[in-house]
């Protein structure tokens, strides 16, 4: 391997680790919980917090970023990740652990936004979405791997082991991009006026719109997964770990599945996802309750739950392609909405209704992203049609 080689896999390593730090807490909420003696919808404030502050951040950051050196950029947020995941580790109170969301949340879209800028430019122009593709498969490796592991270290060793892992993958990449990567100084800026050019148009801003509702139709479930196959499937800590393990794992699969549908038939597959998720919530509300079967719907349900995430982002930057980066720093945002929202409702549900009926949160969101992609798909072929009698003309 060249020295490009190892850089591209210590950015991937770096989005892993970032990863693994936002989502790793959804693993571990019973425990923190228990801990600071809270409720499990404060707990999961932990999770909406952290997103309520990448949407409101994210497009100002990256903007502010893209004019500085990437190395300085990609250091400064990695060390601020290994940081935080300490603190998390070594606090006895919940409101210093939730400070302590604040700070890497508001540079989380820029590590993200800048890897995958700084992995196209590592390698020739022809193998730069290969290299794009690889840094962003350390998002799918954090749901597969960095997830199930925070979690099983939180329930073989302790709470504070499993915050560690965090932090040691965050400063391992640290090293590596210090040790490897070259100063980067940014020499073709692309002015601020231009990429916010992008924002004029009106089906972006229901791509965003459908955007927030994918999220939150996945995330007001998941975000208490751990909570919910604990109480209702009565998985023990053990067996949590392994779901989230097996849930990973599925969406590297569905990662390439949904790859494959887009390329295929992009309008059926975007329309066809909230039918999907809707199907699987019903599933989990009659037989979460059992053991075998809610296995199996585990293995579907991380299918879709990857999947979610490559719809969303196909859906913004069809309309994002003048501004790449800056569209990308959109979807992290309204993204992140979408789980912050989701997030919380899904916890007022299970304050109001109990743990088993929040599923209905889930599956009401998921009626809004069919909705708003029936109206995203509508406007757009009707676009065509103006366009084709505009051309006869």
């Amino acid at each position: 391997m060249n020295r490009n080689h190892y850089l591209i896999i210590f950015l991937a390593l770096g989005v892993f680790g970032l990863i693994t730090m936002e989502m790793g807490v959804i693993g571990v909420l019973p425990q923190v919980t228990q801990k600071f003696h809270i409720s499990p919808s404060q707990a999961g404030s932990l999770v909406s917090i952290f997103a309520f502050i990448v949407a409101i951040s994210g497009p100002f950051m990256t903007l502010l970023a893209s004019g500085i050196n990437r190395k300085i950029v990609l250091l400064t947020t990695i060390l601020m990740f290994a940081i935080s995941s300490m603190v998390y580790a070594f606090t006895t109170k919940f409101e210093v652990m939730l400070a302590f969301r604040i700070i890497p949340a508001i540079i989380h879209p820029v590590y993200l936004s800048i890897a995958l800028v700084t992995a196209a430019q590592l390698v020739p122009a022809e193998k730069s979405s290969k290299a794009v593709s690889r840094v962003f498969a350390g998002l799918s490796a954090g749901f597969a791997f960095g997830v199930p592991l925070t979690s099983y270290f939180a329930n073989k060793v302790s709470l504070e082991a499993a915050f560690l892992f965090g932090a040691v993958i965050s400063f391992i990449t640290f090293i590596g991009i210090l040790v490897w990567l070259p100063s980067m100084p940014v020499k073709d800026k692309m002015s601020i006026g231009n990429q916010l050019s992008i924002l004029r148009k009106p089906r972006l801003w229901i791509a965003n719109m459908a955007n927030i509702f994918i999220f939150a139709a996945m995330f007001a479930v998941y975000s208490y997964f751990a909570e919910y196959v604990g109480q209702i499937t009565r998985m023990n800590g053990s067996w949590i770990s392994m779901m989230l393990l097996v849930f990973g794992v599925t969406m590297i699969v569905g990662n390439f599945l949904f790859e494959g549908f887009l390329h295929k038939n992009m309008t059926k597959t975007v329309v066809l996802f909230p039918l999907l998720y809707m199907a699987i919530y019903l599933f989990i509300y009659c037989f979460g309750s059992y053991f075998l079967p809610m296995i199996l719907i585990v293995f579907i349900w991380g299918v879709a739950h990857s999947g979610g995430i490559i719809v969303g982002q196909s859906l913004l930057m069809a309309e994002a392609k003048e501004a790449p980066e800056f569209g990308n720093s959109l979807f992290v945002s309204f993204s992140n909405v979408g789980i912050a929202i989701g997030t919380l409702v899904g916890g007022w549900f299970i304050s109001h209704f109990g743990i088993h009926q929040f599923i209905w949160s889930g599956i009401m969101f998921a009626l809004l992203t069919f909705l708003s992609v029936i109206l995203i798909t509508a406007i757009s072929r009707a676009s065509h049609v103006r366009n084709a009698i505009g051309n006869q003309d």
